[in-house]
């Protein structure tokens, strides 16, 4: 069996100390960009792979990021935004030779698992993703002290947690005006959680542009999943039979909207204009395809990881990065 490839035979192929050797692979920034180079050029050469334990043992890191989803294992599984973001985390993380791991924390026992691990010193760093306000995990991460960011901002913790985002109430603006400009004059919204930023700020921005026509009669809340969206759109169909449009918070709710019009007999766009929020998969399968409002998904995974990155460093404060919107026109308004 052949002999696996060790850090003595890097620096022989690199021509470096082993000293050398071990700085690059701790990321020591006073290393010459040639010797750099060449323990790189040997790494791949040698086939040497790191030990990771050992490493963790100068370093004092983990050399993996928990990623946290606060939602069942189902919505998970549901909405396509959840692969697009756990994609280009794991791709970003993957530069700084960085592990991925997915926890869940949709109840109690699956928190206190999180909080275990995390006090186990198995990671370096938590992203929070789909947290919602009041989460005790939230409290539970700042009293152990450890690097944690939000891709989205949690509720009430806005200055606490950093995060990135797209601009929610901005593009729940977009839309609304959109509709209006489009000659609808009886606009429902179906919202998503009310503990949840984007719940919460599509909301807004849906008010800012209606005022008091924004009503309690013409607003249903829904869950981010598409039956979700089916019901939502059943209830404010039989409270307001006269709407001729509807924002729906997310295309995957937007999805099951459509469902519950045509089961009504509405057609789209003719009798009722729908819109969505997130220019997911979603919206190109649904008939009509959808107009939405597109957030940077990649961008604001790549933002969140680069805030939590930063924090690992030692950074002691990073700012908040709020993306913006772009309105997609399609067949559905």
């Amino acid at each position: 069996m052949a002999k696996r490839p060790t850090i003595h035979d890097v620096a022989a192929v690199a021509g470096v100390s082993r000293g050398t050797v071990s700085r690059v692979l701790n990321d020591d920034r006073y290393v010459s960009p040639a010797s750099h180079a060449a323990v790189r050029r040997a790494i791949a050469e040698t086939g040497y792979i790191v030990n990771r334990n050992a490493r963790s043992l100068v370093t004092q890191r983990s050399g993996s990021v928990v990623m946290v989803l606060s939602e069942p294992h189902e919505k998970v599984f549901e909405d396509p935004n959840y692969s697009t973001t756990i994609r280009t985390a794991i791709r970003r993380l993957a530069t700084r030779d960085v592990s991925l791991v997915i926890m869940m924390a949709g109840d109690d026992g699956d928190r206190e698992r999180v909080v275990r691990y995390v006090r186990g010193g198995h990671a370096d760093g938590v992203l929070l993703m789909s947290t919602h306000a009041g989460d005790p995990l939230v409290d539970a991460l700042e009293a152990i002290r450890i690097p944690a960011v939000a891709c989205g901002a949690v509720i009430g913790k806005e200055n606490v947690i950093p995060y990135a985002a797209a601009n929610d109430r901005e593009g729940a603006r977009q839309m609304t005006r959109y509709l209006v400009g489009r000659g609808r004059r009886r606009i429902a919204t179906i919202t998503g959680p009310m503990d949840t930023p984007g719940g919460m700020q599509r909301l807004e921005g849906f008010a800012d542009v209606l005022g008091r026509k924004a009503s309690k009669r013409l607003i249903e809340h829904g869950d981010w999943t598409r039956l979700g969206g089916e019901s939502a759109m059943a209830r404010l169909l039989e409270r307001a039979p006269d709407l001729d449009a509807v924002f729906v918070a997310s295309d995957l709710m937007a999805a099951g909207a459509l469902s519950a019009l045509r089961a009504a007999g509405r057609r789209v766009p003719e009798d009722v204009a729908v819109g969505g929020f997130d220019d997911s998969a979603v919206a190109l399968s649904t008939h009509p395809p959808l107009t939405t409002i597109r957030q940077p998904l990649e961008r604001v995974a790549e933002e969140t990881v680069h805030l939590l990155l930063a924090l690992i460093d030692g950074a002691e404060r990073v700012e908040p990065v709020i993306l913006p919107t772009d309105l997609i026109v399609r067949e559905s308004t």
